[in-house]
């Protein structure tokens, strides 16, 4: 009676190991952080967030908008610096202390890039920096007004 009681507790370990082995070794999906939007999250830029960053362009790559959502969870202001490219054109935002900017959105406007280069469809290399950090260089997505609610964001 002790091998059959024996037996049959090897037999269901095995079952439970062979079972669940294969979530102890590989990556689950759902633990790796990611943007679930179009835009890319920027979080080392310094002591401002930046959320959803992405390019409006016109199809032909020539003028662009950009867009995202500021957030200064801060109890000073401080300005954001945005450098598309290297040595490309850049911009500065202000966000007041404790507020977030959504540029884009229906409060605010995106900002125009004056001359901006980038294809819809491509990456454009960014550097963000605010406060005293030393920025981050973060790839963001260029898209074009095709989408109902992009066209109000194109150039």
């Amino acid at each position: 009676m002790n091998r059959r009681l024996i037996a049959s507790l090897a037999v269901g370990a095995a079952l439970v190991l062979t079972t669940t082995g294969c979530s102890m070794i590989s990556p689950q999906a759902t633990t790796i952080p990611y943007s679930a939007a179009e835009g890319t999250n920027v979080h080392d830029s310094g002591p401002l967030e930046v959320r959803n960053a992405f390019v409006v362009a016109n199809d032909e790559g020539t003028a662009g908008n950009f867009v995202a959502a500021i957030v200064n969870d801060t109890e000073d202001s401080h300005t954001l610096n945005v450098e598309f490219g290297e040595g490309g054109p850049s911009l500065t935002v202000r966000v007041p202390a404790n507020t977030t900017v959504s540029l884009g959105s229906d409060e605010d406007e995106p900002l125009e890039i004056d001359g901006f280069e980038g294809l819809p469809g491509t990456d454009v290399a960014t550097f963000f920096q605010s406060g005293d950090s030393e920025g981050a260089l973060v790839s963001i997505p260029v898209l074009d007004g095709s989408l109902d609610y992009l066209s109000a964001l194109a150039p």
